[in-house]
């Protein structure tokens, strides 16, 4: 955990969401720091973090902005991605010599058929739409000038930064070393960062979300591998029937997966905004209340009958919930392209064989 609160400073430091480092902060840890802390008051939030989930980032951002009270940021060290995004939330935004800022366009890998690809075109497009208008309130910049500065991946120093009109301040304190990420992920990132990365070994394909029940099921050294075979296990330990056991638990897994795309899909946010709602159900383990955060600031459809033509059909939703819960290989890296669903589904089967 990286987000540390001290009186009114609020650090957040490391990766923008869950990962393998766990050298990073979410949305839940930041929302749990900021109950410690009243509304109406002052607040600085201290960022070094070279990025991580636009959708983390965006939720940050849009619970930092509620606030009532003052709320100031220093980058220190650096705020790149997603991290830049949640420094736009200041009133003010100061950053240290030589720290840096860098503001790109979200991406994201799809998996399905051509239709799928469209839809997750569509959600990636929705929250860069959102993401400019951010930094264009921030900056006095359009939301199209900014959307520009987004695609060219722009590095800014405190100097370039300040000019451009997304932060506000320098001051004279050095910067420390840059927070743990895989710079080289970056078309455009200056030579010196990649060499940081390469030195420290840090690789983006260690910073995935954690797999559910990682921890229940790995061997550790204080496991016996060869247990005494006199040891009797205890009967109530074992399911009578663990093939009914695994059953009821994808039961109830799905039963639950339903009930959340319901109320995703029920809020007063998702009016007009239909694909986006749909893809952070299917593809995140984010709450109801962080996939409201994130569509309250993404754009609407234009028109309600494309509302309608992106609503998925009953037959669609089932189909494609099907299919996620086999775990559908991504290409690249050979990892699994894990839905909500099918996280749901190992969390529960793991459980009731525990």
């Amino acid at each position: 955990m990286a987000a540390t609160l001290d009186g009114q400073t609020l650090t957040l430091s490391g990766f923008v969401g869950d990962n393998w480092w766990g050298e990073g902060f979410t949305y839940d840890e930041v929302m749990v720091a900021l109950a410690s802390v009243e509304e109406d008051s002052d607040l600085l939030v201290v960022i070094n973090s070279g990025g991580g989930y636009a959708t983390d980032g965006a939720a940050i951002h849009a619970l930092l902005s509620r606030r009532a009270g003052d709320t100031n940021v220093l980058v220190d060290g650096i705020a790149a991605s997603a991290a830049s995004l949640i420094a736009m939330a200041g009133d003010t935004v100061t950053m240290s010599s030589g720290a840096i800022m860098m503001i790109h366009d979200p991406a994201g890998i799809s998996f399905g058929t051509s239709a799928d690809h469209q839809k997750a075109v569509e959600a990636l497009e929705a929250l860069a739409t959102a993401y400019a208008r951010v930094y264009a309130a921030k900056s006095g910049k359009t939301a199209d000038e900014c959307r520009e500065v987004m695609k060219a991946e722009t590095w800014l120093t405190p100097e370039q930064a300040i000019a451009e009109g997304f932060a506000d301040a320098a001051n004279d304190n050095a910067a420390p070393a840059v927070a743990a990420f895989d710079y080289r992920a970056y078309a455009h990132a200056p030579d010196q960062l990649r060499a940081v990365a390469s030195a420290n070994g840090w690789s983006l394909k260690q910073a995935t979300r954690k797999p559910p029940a990682a921890s229940a099921t790995a061997p550790t050294g204080h496991q016996k591998e060869n247990p005494n075979m006199t040891d009797k296990p205890k009967a109530d330990t074992k399911p009578a029937n663990t093939d009914e056991a695994t059953a009821n638990a994808v039961r109830e897994a799905v039963k639950a997966d339903r009930s959340r795309h319901a109320e995703i899909m029920a809020l007063d946010e998702a009016k007009g905004r239909e694909a986006l709602a749909a893809h952070l159900h299917a593809t995140t383990e984010m709450s109801v209340d962080e996939v409201k955060a994130v569509l309250a600031s993404a754009p609407a459809a234009a028109a309600a009958d494309a509302e309608e033509e992106d609503k998925p059909s009953a037959a669609a939703y089932d189909k494609s919930r099907a299919a996620a819960g086999a775990g559908l290989a991504a290409p690249g890296g050979g990892q699994k392209a894990e839905s909500g669903l099918s996280k749901l589904i190992t969390a529960r089967v793991e459980r009731k064989r525990a």
